[in-house]
């Protein structure tokens, strides 16, 4: 599980099949990432892991 929000973690999402863009990620990030976790502010990274584990 990889998160990014700019252009220096496009070869990351590249690599990985649980890649996650911020909401205020680069738009051209948003597009090599397979899903879409919501903006730094929301704590994005925090929110969608405890959703992933807490739903095992």
């Amino acid at each position: 599980m990889v998160f990014g929000d700019y252009l220096n973690d496009y070869e990351m999402m590249e690599n990985a099949y649980y890649s996650y863009a911020m909401e205020n990620a680069h738009p051209d990030l948003k597009k090599a990432a397979r899903f879409v976790a919501q903006s730094n502010e929301e704590n994005g990274v925090i929110e969608k892991i405890k959703e992933i584990v807490l739903k095992s």
